[in-house]
């Protein structure tokens, strides 16, 4: 039987996990999950009412049984997790255990670009801020959680990478 791979992409709100997830997926020919998607399916209710009905704590709590649900499966996948998702409940190190973790590290300028404008609306987190703001809501969230995206096992950084050049990664690491 062969080994499964179960990739997990992780990374600040915006550094395109689910965007580059799908290319990945696509390439590898694997299927793609969004976490925030799955939780938002089988509790039929969107992140952001699950945060202020729920409050964040039960938010978490929810995230982590469907994290340990979705890496218990028995097939090879893609998946994007949420921004916080490492950051608590020993996450990381359960994405570590059942799969290989990859930390997009893009630059605040570029994530702040991509927030800006119509697609904030879709990041309660970010609603109603601007430039400088959102760039240092982006710092504030780097701080706390870069410690928990620096165990990923892979780390493609900048703003420029592709599909390919993490596939030759996933390779090396795999027959390593």
């Amino acid at each position: 039987m062969t080994k499964q791979l179960k990739v997990v992409l992780v990374g600040l709100p915006g550094s395109g996990k689910s965007t580059f997830g799908k290319q990945l997926a696509a390439n590898l020919d694997l299927p793609f999950y969004d976490l925030d998607t799955l939780i938002e399916q089988s509790h039929q209710m969107k992140i952001p009412d699950i945060f202020s009905k729920m409050g964040e704590g039960k938010f978490r709590e929810i995230e982590t049984e469907t994290l340990t649900q979705v890496l218990s499966w028995d097939r090879s996948f893609v998946l994007a997790s949420g921004g916080g998702c490492p950051c608590f409940n020993d996450n990381m190190d359960q994405i570590n255990e059942h799969g290989v973790s990859v930390y997009l590290d893009v630059p605040l300028e570029e994530i702040k670009e991509r927030l800006e404008g119509a697609r904030v609306q879709n990041r309660p987190m970010f609603q109603g801020m601007e430039g400088g703001e959102i760039i240092l809501k982006l710092k504030s969230l780097l701080a706390d959680r870069e410690s928990f995206y620096n165990q990923s096992k892979i780390k493609l950084s900048g703003s420029d990478f592709s599909t390919e050049l993490l596939v030759s990664e996933l390779i090396h690491l795999l027959k390593s």
